[in-house]
């Protein structure tokens, strides 16, 4: 795949999931290097959405790790009982966060962050391996269409674990 995306002129977002997914999926098809896909993966869903912040914490011992991102500089480590990613992790599940002021223990890697989904990547063995990490300038930005577009996004990665 060329390493453009053609994305419909909309603001749909559903519309736009449907077909930003399959060309993410072309885009990481023949290449096996996690970060390389993971970085890919970040740009693509930031061009095509417009959000503030878009990258993965992968666990690494006994704390998320920074991993590829788009946006401006991030948290570089996330303790596991710590904000929505650690909240995500812990829980094994995808969580949605109108308001990020609002959520108890949220930490403020930048004050422009209003709302925020996570979404778990599972490891062969059903370990959460790391996490996908949207934040939005914008309050109660996401919603259950992210979360299954999302978890679509996040199966193109357990493939390649």
């Amino acid at each position: 795949m060329a390493e453009t995306l053609y994305l419909p002129d909309t603001k749909n977002r559903e519309a736009l999931y449907e077909s930003l997914v399959p060309q993410i999926a072309a885009l990481v098809e023949g290449e096996n290097d996690l970060i390389a896909n993971l970085a890919n993966i970040a740009a693509a869903l930031r061009e095509a959405f417009g959000f503030f912040w878009v990258g993965f914490y992968l666990k690494k011992e006994n704390q998320l790790v920074l991993g590829p991102f788009q946006g401006p500089i991030a948290c570089t480590r996330i303790h596991f009982d710590k904000g929505v990613c650690g909240a995500s992790y812990t829980q094994q599940k995808t969580l949605i966060v109108p308001d990020v002021e609002q959520f108890p223990g949220h930490i403020a890697c930048s004050s422009a962050s209003k709302s925020e989904i996570v979404v778990p990547v599972f490891a062969p063995d059903r370990s959460v391996a790391m996490v996908l990490d949207v934040d939005s300038d914008v309050l109660d930005d996401f919603s259950e269409i992210d979360a299954e577009w999302l978890k679509k996004v996040v199966e193109l990665i357990e493939q390649k674990l």
